[in-house]
């Protein structure tokens, strides 16, 4: 292993031996590390060149740590609103050493409110369907910057809902980037962001999830 893959395996370790919170559907070391963690390598290609990333609905810390590890020179928040998970993020931080994270507690509509088009890229794992992950980041990345959710077998399906509304929250028309092989339906979603989110946006909390700013 290199250096950045022991480090990160010994945060699955210490995501496995967790007993503060559930961090991860994953059970053991070898199964998170190879499941969990190794499936966030791809987004690492579309870290920007500078600036600040954040990690919305990080939960454990994936794929916010992943990117911690491998960009050093880049600042990344964790954006979780679970206390018990965020607490037990910082410990498993402390624990690694790793001096460019923060980890902040709190509804990413919320926080968008006072950090507002400040971050160069905004990710998510597992969030929600891609139309609403794309409103809940897009509020907190900057034009120019690029907005990134990871999907599965239904990503045709969650675009085409949104048809082509993406401009409404200042984004580009996704692109695609297929990871894990000929027979693997797991890829990243970009967007670029091409002009400033409507100041409507970020909405009241719990709304992207309910109505849908497509429809």
């Amino acid at each position: 292993m290199n250096p950045q893959e022991s480090t990160l395996y010994r945060y699955a370790q210490l995501l496995a031996s967790c007993t503060r919170a559930r961090l991860t559907g994953t059970r053991g070391a070898d199964e998170i590390f190879s499941l969990q963690v190794a499936d966030c390598l791809p987004s690492v290609e579309f870290l920007p060149e500078h600036g600040r990333v954040a990690d919305v609905g990080s939960g454990g810390g994936l794929p916010g740590i992943v990117w911690a590890v491998y960009r050093p020179d880049l600042r990344v928040t964790l954006i979780d609103s679970i206390g018990k998970k965020c607490e037990a993020v910082r410990e498993i931080i402390d624990a690694l050493g790793l001096g460019n994270v923060e980890v902040v507690c709190a509804r990413s509509e919320d926080y968008a409110r006072t950090q507002r088009e400040v971050f160069s890229m905004a990710g998510a794992r597992a969030l929600s369907s891609a139309g609403v992950t794309a409103e809940l980041l897009s509020p907190l990345v900057k034009v120019g910057g690029c907005v990134l959710t990871f999907k599965g077998e239904k990503v045709n399906e969650e675009l085409s809902a949104v048809g082509k509304n993406w401009r409404k929250l200042g984004l580009s028309e996704p692109s695609l980037h297929f990871y894990g092989g000929e027979d693997s339906s797991r890829c990243i979603v970009t967007w670029e962001k091409v002009a400033k989110c409507p100041v409507n946006f970020p909405r009241r909390t719990g709304l992207a999830g309910t109505k849908f700013f497509w429809e």
